[in-house]
């Protein structure tokens, strides 16, 4: 069988290798796109609820984890939100900021794949989906033995994510290829990822399962001010998915229910204007009504203000505002929105995402160690890189 050949293929058919393929093929550049998946951006039209979280008006670098938190400037910097949030309303595609400079699509995830796809099918870029990759090999070029025959390449992009959602197509063929091609990894694990309990604490939250409250979430000096939420296995919700991307095995969290209230205080000066009141009635005044019935012992919950001690009301009072609580896993890959590591940027140029010992060779996307925070920052990443590479194969 014939090789197919062109300037540039891209692995994946995700955000990173759609755009990355789009920018290469503007510039002249023949691109073909391969992917195992039966049809392009799977993730992309899950992302955001259905709603696609494309973007973040606020991006830094210190939205992002890395092992080296400098690596992401460069590219971030050579193509910002601005310039997708231009792409996007030129494509007519209305959108709205939920909170926080999440920027969200009005309809639907869909807009943005078709203006992904409509901008690679101007540039001519050819997009194979359901196609297997058995093995790449370099010599002068790079070729690509796949089930529809070998396609051969000058440079080879690597843009098929990490780990996380298998049921989308995950797999580790990035960190696999990094390997043979003697790039290094930083290990692997979910990122933005609910958090799964046991024992005692499980007992409880269980059954307050749906239940979402405002909280401060910490672990180590990292801390998250958003919702969070009661599962049947423990805690979600967007403050828990921020903290798990940087949450040690075997590390607890801290949990304040009242970020904004001093509960000793409070407690105290309602005991003695609310004498007679329950103290879970007293705490529906500050958190979900469940939440107030369920987070303590029945006995305590339902005491009477004035019959408890100072001592009783201040450990009340400290279990409100430093709850602390030891998670034993996460629900893995299969839950998580990322990968935390990955392909380890000191191999690569943080200016144009290429494998410096590797000439043709480029990662981008979630299979570079570059993991952003919930918001729309792991999508600019895409895009960021993407661009990178787009601009220098």
């Amino acid at each position: 069988m014939a090789k197919s050949m062109a300037d540039v293929v891209v692995l994946g058919a995700g955000a990173a290798g759609l755009f990355c393929a789009a920018i290469a093929g503007q510039r002249g550049k023949t691109v073909i796109v391969l992917d195992h998946a039966a049809r392009p951006g799977g993730k992309i039209l899950i992302s955001g609820g259905g709603k696609c979280n494309f973007t973040n008006l606020r991006v830094s670098p210190e939205n992002f984890i890395s092992a080296n938190p400098h690596f992401c400037k460069s590219a971030l910097a050579g193509f910002t939100p601005g310039a997708f949030i231009a792409m996007v309303e030129a494509a007519g595609i209305p959108y709205h900021e939920k909170r926080l400079g999440q920027l969200f699509c009005d309809n639907s995830a869909r807009d943005i794949l078709t203006m992904l796809l409509g901008m690679c099918g101007r540039a001519g870029v050819d997009i194979r989906c359901d196609t297997h990759i058995s093995g790449v090999t370099k010599s002068d070029c790079f070729v690509i033995e796949t089930s529809a025959g070998p396609v051969q390449a000058g440079a080879l992009v690597v843009a098929t994510g990490g780990l996380s959602i298998p049921k989308l197509g995950a797999t580790g063929f990035a960190y696999e290829l990094a390997r043979q091609f003697g790039l290094g990894l930083i290990p692997m694990r979910p990122g933005l990822v609910p958090l799964v309990f046991s024992g005692g604490d499980l007992a409880w939250m269980q059954e307050l399962s749906g239940v979402s409250f405002d909280a401060q979430i910490t672990a180590g000096k990292t801390r998250f001010r958003e919702q969070a939420l009661f599962t049947h296995r423990g805690l979600s919700g967007p403050a828990v998915l921020q903290i798990s991307s940087y949450l040690e095995t075997n590390a607890a969290l801290g949990v304040n229910l009242l970020p904004e209230l001093d509960a000793q205080s409070v407690l105290r000066a309602r005991k003695a204007s609310r004498g007679k009141a329950a103290l879970k009635t007293v705490l529906a005044e500050f958190v979900p009504a469940r939440l107030a019935q369920g987070f303590l012992p029945a006995e305590i919950g339902s005491a009477v203000l004035g019959d408890l001690s100072h001592k009783a009301l201040d450990e009340v009072a400290a279990r409100l505002n430093a709850l602390t609580l030891l998670p034993v896993g996460t629900e893995g890959f299969a839950k998580a929105e990322v990968t935390v590591g990955g392909v380890d940027t000191a191999g690569l140029s943080s200016k144009t995402m290429a494998a410096t010992a590797v000439p043709g060779l480029f990662v981008i996307g979630e299979a570079v160690d570059v993991t952003g925070w919930l918001g729309g920052y792991n999508f600019q990443w895409a895009w960021a890189s993407g661009y990178a590479a787009g601009m220098a194969v």
